[in-house]
């Protein structure tokens, strides 16, 4: 119970207050070294540390050998730190904002920060302020209890959500008074699902329900709602916001997963050479007739045993021999990675100019992965096409209206459709400059990229805001604000001559009495009642173009005159065939549009003639020769000078929550049907004739995937019925009309006919790849609607059960519906999609569809886009019986068989496969393709028929999954991830894909106009998906190239360095002495050969991005590891052997029989090696720069200068050893640098050998690319075109063309579609190439 003694109940809940960050100052030493500790290799060397510690099996001096693990965790935690550190300034940025809070001492709104925000507390919010904690909903100022929230701050989504305050609190007409307010809230405990929420308010016995359409989420922005106030139910971090936000994803690549096995091996050779090294200490030591002077004794002088000494030699050589496994190679690969990630980001290639977005990472460790992807899981909607539709067709009841000048319009459309920041259109000729501009932005921006940790990025994302100045705002401080969905190609629409001339005829018998035909008069009913369902049938939100976010609730002329209202109810009369008596509305429900004909003779072109015209209206020509025929769309069509309302229309700005939604609307606009003001209770049209027509909106049943249908339930203005307008699916539309009456015969006929005429161009629209939608309505009387009020309100007050009741209401209602007709729309392809699957598809990465569209709208934007050819043999797979799915799968695996030349039938039945058998050269053989619904997906995965579904896609070029759901698109990236073993990659932009998305080894997110969800689950994100190309092809060779060479380099460095002190061994009675200082050891590693494998790892290019993407088959060399692999591992471990060997026997058998001392004998071996291993890394450079030359050159002055300071001044650093002017007696010495000479020579001549003979007579196709950077543009030119024209496939690059061109002469490779029917026959489906080409062609 809610009192003025609030403050002590709200104690016992979570503050506000948020914290994100990890460490505190008293916790960071620890708990950062423990999370340091979980990576094995911080383990083993801290062990090493310790070991060396222990007097008895001490090689290096304690403090050395702690240097190396110091410093790698300390760097380590610095990072950390710095990272945690700007997420304390983040946290203290957002718990310092304010808002008003009611406080019961003073009893008023007082300013409070967010962080002093408790449960309980009643917050006050206005227009633009953003919400600083889940609330339930109490007051709203706009009528019935509305307010709009906008969530771009959680998912990008510039469109308006609608919520409603708790019944029976909210009054618009007088403030909430939360004094009053001594209720109890039951809700449910606090979640992350942001789609379900319920609970009650317990009000003077009586429980009011509320759910999710009554909560305000934290982190959103109050929109178009002077006054909103809302009692706080979660704060803090028991927000949905903040238990949604699980930070940063970690994933591990393939790379690093094979550098771990590695690892593993470099762990049995040390032990291996460990064990050596402890046998044969006591093999030396047996060769002493007697006591061995080199023994140790214990405390009582005895002699240890052999076991405890060969334990302690066993311990000793691991000290000695530990940089065998390379400590700096994790914090390399983390150095490399953030250097690739920042040249990606700043690829001005990947930049979009007109969005201003760029590539962003959100996963810095699987860049790599990048470069070994085998395939893509792509959406359709939003990630192939542009998610911005482009009204094309319609049809009303039976009759096609094509809207040719439209379609052709959309065609040659060069206008710009994106708003530059002052809301004009950005110019074309102006792309150049910007693009300019935005480079430069992209300097300047770098470094806080760095700065920035992908964690923090993603917190921002979830709960941050752009500043203080923000939170407080009022409504038309904005200058202007992007809409959503409100693109020139959502506005800019031709109407059909045809169909707007009916329109005209309808304006014209509404002006007229003259006697009218009966078949016209339903028609214009019909016509009518169409537009007014697509004007209706949405959640439009209507304002103004200077001030977007402001609502238009009223119309300069909010009334009809009274003539004007009666002109309009001569629509009712229309309908009636004369010598028939009419009967009233509520003796014949739905009697505006109860016969649902148009005329028989009416088609596509007959309106284009006079005669036609003629027939169809009759004598009410008359009337039509005074409307002039170029009169433009919005033009006052036999209107009164006092019911014009253009201007007001001119300023309308409509913001939609989906781009369907925006297309309707605005072809409703552009016939004059134009929705002028929506209210929570009324929606005001302007009619084409410019009168207005106020509609009394009674409920809206919303969209959503189970139903996939939308419904608003109105009362008409002038004929005073309840009319339900529906729209949906029309597979699920067409399984909800009304039955015709049995006994009328013609009307049955009728029925029928418009049913198959509207299901004939639903499926042509499909097949043209448009998104379809059926338009139906249904007239209720006062009493059926009265009765389904009651239950729905049951249903939204009921505490248990409420969704589902809410859903069974919605299903009672939309039953019985009348089809007026249907509209087709298309989802324009996005700018460069073709070209990209085709590259991809040359690259051999197999790109998948996954889309929840028709199956006829994704084949062919499937076609269209290049992932299906004309020539592949494309199966389909539909079928819900097991059984039948199983066969179908034995049958087409039973064909591909043919193909790939086995002869082996599995199949429980016959399939007669149509022109195949005949036609088709056997020696031929074609790229598969397979089409398959949600539903056989879904029998698939319940009936354990994965196996075979794996084996066919195996052999399948493409395949389209229709109809899915996102759970099973991400069933079918995780079945390929884990059974095939293959790297994929999931793309998409919607909340639907975000399942995919992390399902997949890469994910990326489109910022497209579906939110950010996407982008917020995905490892990297994208504007375009054109931009994949590059970002794969070039970027993803690029950086896994690298990183593995850069590793495969680490592990040769350090066994070849580290098996000079092996060797020495040998000759030291295995007693773990070195010959190299210790200190000269430690910067081996950390100094002196650390910077040239980073700049290699960054900058270095094997082929140049030009050939990557004029040769997309280069790609392939990465995707099995070509670079690194199990076979180049151990023959760079062996090369390593090799070179060590050189390395230490050409000193050792220069210096023989010498009296030099120990550090004399070590420091010339040790400059060989270091002079071997930079020059090992010059041979495998295939790009240098200046950075190459320098880290070069540096790290060779930077050995020679240390080691003439230390020799200098280090006397008794490493005692009892002396390396006092050692390297300066030694660059006095000739043969030093003899040694320096001929060392590396030998050691890399076999390297250089090989190579060599590669780069001849054994070229690979990589190699053939990089000679072609060498030549001039001429050359060059030329040399493409000639090897293009050879077979460059190889047997690591498979030619795709050949084969394609070979098809194309051949023509023979039908797309063929085998289904089941309930007779279980299966039949081939031959699709022409002709017709599928033509069907591109249109595009």
């Amino acid at each position: 119970m809610l009192t003025k003694d609030s403050e002590r109940i709200m104690r016992n809940y979570m503050s506000n207050k948020i914290t994100t960050t990890k460490y505190t100052i008293f916790n960071f030493l620890p708990k950062n070294f423990i999370e340091q500790c979980n990576r094995f290799a911080n383990i083993y060397f801290l062990l090493l540390a310790f070991l060396n510690w222990v007097p008895s099996i001490e090689v290096f001096h304690k403090e050395i050998t702690m240097l190396p693990i110091i410093i790698v965790m300390s760097v380590t935690a610095i990072k950390d730190g710095l990272e945690d550190f700007k997420r304390y300034q983040f946290d203290k940025k957002i718990n310092k904002s304010r808002t008003q809070v009611f406080d019961w001492k003073q009893h008023q709104y007082v300013e409070k920060y967010w962080k002093d925000v408790r449960v309980g507390d009643f917050v006050q919010l206005s227009c633009n302020e953003i919400i600083p904690a889940d609330m339930v909903l109490l007051h709203s100022s706009e009528q019935n209890g509305i307010c709009y929230i906008e969530t771009s701050n959680l998912d990008g989504e510039t469109n308006l959500k609608r919520r409603l305050a708790v019944k029976g609190f909210s009054s618009p007409h007088s403030e909430f008074e939360p004094v009053n307010f001594s209720n109890s809230i039951i809700c449910e405990n606090p979640n992350n699902d942001l789609n379900k929420f319920k609970g009650f308010v317990d009000k003077s016995e009586e429980k009011i329900g509320f759910d999710k359409e009554n909560l305000l989420l934290r982190g959103c922005t109050i929109r178009n709602t002077t006054v909103t106030v809302g009692i706080v139910v979660y704060a803090g971090h028991e927000t949905k916001t903040m238990l949604n936000n699980n930070g940063s994803r970690c994933k591990q690549s393939k790379l690093e997963k094979k550098m771990n096995t590695d690892v593993i091996y470099c762990m049995i050779l040390l032990v291996i050479m460990c064990l050596i090294g402890a046998i044969g200490h006591r093999i030396w030591v047996g060769t002493f007739p007697s006591w061995s002077p080199f023994e140790l004794a214990d405390q009582n002088g005895s002699l240890i045993s052999s076991i405890v000494s060969f334990f302690r030699i066993f311990l000793t050589m691991v000290i000695l021999l530990q940089i065998l496994i390379p400590i700096s190679l994790y914090v390399s690969i983390e150095l490399v990675k953030l250097g690739q990630i920042f040249f990606i980001c700043n690829d001005v290639d990947l930049y979009d100019e007109r969005t201003n977005t760029r590539l962003e990472c959100r996963a810095l460790n699987i860049a790599e992965d990048l470069g070994q992807i085998q395939y893509i899981f792509s959406d359709k909607t939003g990630t192939l096409t542009e998610n911005k539709m482009a009204f094309r067709h319609c049809t009303i009841m039976g009759t096609e209206f094509r809207h040719d000048e439209n379609t052709k319009h959309l065609s040659t459309r060069t206008q710009p459709d994106f708003l530059d920041k002052d809301g004009l259109p950005l110019e074309s000729s102006g792309s150049i400059t910007n693009l300019q501009n935005s480079t430069s932005d992209l300097k300047q921006k770098s470094t806080r990229l760095v700065e920035q940790s992908e964690s923090i990025c993603s917190q921002q994302q979830l709960t941050g805001f752009e500043s203080h100045n923000e939170l407080v705002m009022h409504c038309g401080s904005i200058p202007f604000q992007r809409v959503a969905f409100n693109s020139l190609i959502e506005k800019d629409i031709r109407p059909d001559e045809a169909l707007l001339k009916r329109i005209r005829d309808a304006v014209v018998h509404m002006e007229s009495l003259t006697q009218l035909k009966a078949g016209t008069g339903l028609e214009s009913a019909c016509i009518v009642d169409f537009f007014l369902a697509l004007t209706l049938c949405n959640t439009v939100m209507v304002s103004t173009a200077t001030q977007p976010r402001q609502p238009v609730l009223t119309s300069s002329s909010s009334k009809s005159s009274t003539r004007s209202l009666a002109k309009l109810k001569h629509l009712q009369r229309l309908k009636t065939p004369h010598g028939i008596p009419s009967q009233s509305s509520s003796d014949v429900p739905g009697s505006l549009c109860n016969t649902p004909l148009l005329s028989s003779k009416v088609s596509p072109t007959s309106f284009y003639g006079p005669a036609s015209a003629t027939d169809d209206i009759g004598s009410g020509m008359d009337s039509i020769d005074n409307i002039s025929e170029n009169a433009e769309v919005g033009s006052n069509v036999g209107g009164e000078d006092g019911d014009v309302i253009d201007e007001p229309a001119k300023n309308i700005c409509y913001e939609a929550e989906s781009p369907d939604e925006a297309a309707l609307v605005h072809a409703a606009r552009a016939y004059d049907f134009t929705l002028l003001s929506r209210t929570p209770d009324q929606v005001t049209i302007k009619l084409p004739q410019g009168n207005l027509l106020t509609f009394k909106l009674l409920h809206i049943l919303a969209f959503d995937s189970t139903r996939k249908i939308m419904s608003v339930i109105v009362r008409h203005p002038i004929t005073n019925e309840i009319v339900v307008y529906t729209k949906g699916a029309d597979s699920v539309i067409m399984d909800l009309l009304e039955e015709p009456d049995k006994d009328n015969i013609e009307e049955q006929k009728k029925q029928r006919n418009i049913i198959e005429e509207t299901q004939k161009h639903l499926n042509q629209y499909a097949s043209n790849g448009l998104r379809t939608l059926c338009i139906a309505k249904k007239v209720l009387t006062d009493g059926e609607y009265e009765k389904w009020a009651n239950l729905r309100h049951e249903a939204e007050t009921s505490i248990d059960h409420r969704e589902p009741l809410i859903m069974e209401t919605a299903l009672q209602l939309e039953t019985n519906l009348k089809l007026l007709g249907a509209t087709g729309i298309e989802d324009r392809l996005q700018d460069g999609v073709p070209d990209t699957i085709e590259a991809l598809r040359e690259a051999g990465i197999l790109t998948w569809v996954l889309t929840g569209d028709k199956q006829e709208t994704a084949v062919y934007i499937a076609y269209t886009c290049k992932l299906m050819n004309p020539n592949d043999l494309i199966f389909t797979l539909n079928s819900e019986n097991q059984e039948i799915c199983e066969s179908l799968l034995d049958c087409i695996l039973d064909e591909v068989r043919k193909y790939n030349g086995i002869n082996h039938t599995t199949s429980k039945l016959t399939v007669n496969f149509a022109s195949t058998s005949s036609t088709r050269k056997p020696t031929i053989k074609p790229t598969f393709g397979l089409v398959i619904d949600g539903k056989t997906l879904s029998v698939i995965f319940q009936g354990n028929l994965q196996k075979k579904f794996l084996d066919l896609v195996k052999c399948c070029q493409s395949v389209v999954c229709c109809r899915s759901t996102p759970r099973q698109k991400s069933m079918v990236v995780k079945l390929v991830r884990d059974h095939l073993k293959a790297t994929t990659l999931a793309i998409g932009d919607g909340a639907n894909d975000v399942s995919m998305i992390q399902a997949a080894n890469v994910g990326i997110g489109i910022t497209g106009q579906e939110g950010m969800q996407a982008v917020m689950a995905s490892d990297f994100a994208i504007s375009h998906f054109k931009y994949l190309k590059k970002l794969l092809l070039v970027h993803g060779h690029w950086c896994h190239t690298r990183l593995a060479n850069m590793i495969i380099y680490y592990f040769y460095k350090n066994v070849a360095y580290v098996n000079l002190l092996f060797w020495y061994q040998f000759f030291c009675g295995f007693s773990g002495t070195s010959m190299i200082d210790y200190w000269l050891l430690i910067f081996f590693n950390l100094l002196f050969t650390s910077l040239p494998p980073l700049m290699c790892g960054i900058l270095d290019k094997d082929v140049s991005a030009e050939m990557l993407l004029e040769f997309p088959q280069l790609y392939r060399s990465n995707q099995h590891s070509g670079a690194y692999n199990h076979y180049t591992f151990w023959i760079t471990m062996l090369d390593a052997f090799y070179q060590s060997l050189v390395c230490f026997f050409i000193p050792y058998f220069t210096y023989q029989g010498s009296n030099i001392d120990i550090f004399t004998f070590g420091t010339p071996m040790n400059t060989a090696s270091l002079f071997t291993i930079l020059a090992h890394l010059a041979v495998e450079t295939k790009t240098w720069t200046f950075m190459h030359w320098v880290s070069m050159i540096g790290s060779i002055v930077l050995y020679f200068l240390i080691t003439l300071v230390y020799s200098t001044f280090c006397v008794t650093c490493n005692s009892p050893s002396n390396p006092y002017w050692i390297m300066q007696r030694q660059m006095t010495d000739p043969l030093f640098y003899l040694i320096c000479l001929i060392t590396p020579i030998l050691a890399l001549l076999p390297r250089y050998f090989i190579r060599s003979l590669q780069g001849t007579l054994f070229a690979s196709y990589l190699l053939k690319a990089r000679q072609l950077d060498n030549l001039d543009k001429e050359q060059q030119i030329q040399a493409i075109r000639d090897w293009k024209g050879l077979n460059i496939s190889g047997n690591d690059v498979p030619n795709l063309t050949e084969f394609a061109d070979q098809s194309r002469v051949e023509n023979v490779n039908h797309p063929c579609a085998i289904t089941s029917n309930p007779n279980s026959q299966f039949v081939s489906l031959p699709v022409e190439t002709a017709d599928i080409q033509r069907s591109i062609n249109r595009v």
